[in-house]
């Protein structure tokens, strides 16, 4: 083991490995580019929460608002594949517990 000072994203990045989340980083990345992926209508109904094993869980306020991700699903995918975070799919959750 090193004594090397390590940057902080480094560590907070093994750690979340470890666990079996991914790099905050990547998450970082959807949360940055969700609105743009979704658009600003879906975007101000569907909040990203975590990001685990491929499987990206996102909050929807309304199960309509979940149906339309179903759809993007292909597209949420394949757009966070090409900014380097890797989804194999969307699970959706009904915020208001449905």
């Amino acid at each position: 083991m090193s004594n090397e000072p390590r940057r902080l994203g480094d560590a907070v990045a093994r750690v979340a490995r470890d666990f079996g989340l991914a790099d905050p980083r990547a998450f970082q990345t959807v949360t940055t580019r969700w609105p743009a992926i979704v658009g600003p209508a879906v975007a101000a109904h569907a909040t990203p929460r975590h990001l685990r094993d491929g499987v990206l869980v996102v909050d929807v306020d309304d199960g309509a608002w979940a149906t339309q991700l179903r759809y993007l699903e292909a597209d949420i995918i394949r757009d966070l594949d090409e900014a380097g975070v890797a989804v194999s799919r969307v699970a959706v959750k009904d915020s208001r517990g449905r």
